[in-house]
């Protein structure tokens, strides 16, 4: 069984041993709680739930941001945030969706499922069109952006930009 559960100041053990096995920066998911103490994960989530509460844009750069953990059968397998609106910085790089699985879990499906399960979320916070960018060389990324309805609409010699309706 899936579910998708948002960020809590909270969560405990499970995450932080998941989020310590996703490597800190890897095609193009940086993973800021990768290598922090438990303590300091557990000041970083009080951050991720501030992100996700403000409005507007902070220190000039910073949107809302809301964290989603997804566990399979009670075991947490993977991650994702939405961004509640773009920059045109973030329109280059970032988009609204960015996700990762812990590498134990890939190649299973949870990464196509996370992704629709964070649509469903972005289309409940009023985001009718979400942008993922992906880099040029994570085949599998741009296949699960696909498979969720995603439309490529612009290739660089770095990203590819996908565009995925959260209304169909």
């Amino acid at each position: 069984m899936l579910e998708l559960k948002r960020l809590s100041v909270d969560d405990g053990l499970d995450i932080y041993t998941m989020l310590q096995e996703i490597p800190a920066e890897e095609n193009g998911l940086i993973n800021k709680a990768n290598g922090l103490t438990f303590d300091e994960y557990k000041e970083w989530l009080i951050v991720k739930q501030r992100d996700s509460e403000q409005e507007g844009i902070v220190d000039g750069w910073k949107v809302p941001s809301t964290t989603f953990w997804l566990y399979a059968d009670g075991i947490p397998v993977g991650f994702g945030s939405v961004r509640h609106f773009l920059t045109e910085a973030l329109r280059k790089a970032g988009g609204n969706i960015g996700y990762g699985i812990a590498p134990a879990f890939r190649g299973k499906g949870y990464g196509k499922e996370l992704l629709r399960l964070l649509l469903n979320e972005a289309k409940g916070m009023g985001i009718d069109k979400v942008l993922v960018t992906i880099l040029l060389d994570n085949i599998a990324s741009q296949a699960v952006a696909i498979a969720n309805g995603g439309v490529v609409t612009e290739r660089t010699d770095e990203r590819v930009f996908i565009w995925i309706d959260t209304k169909k």
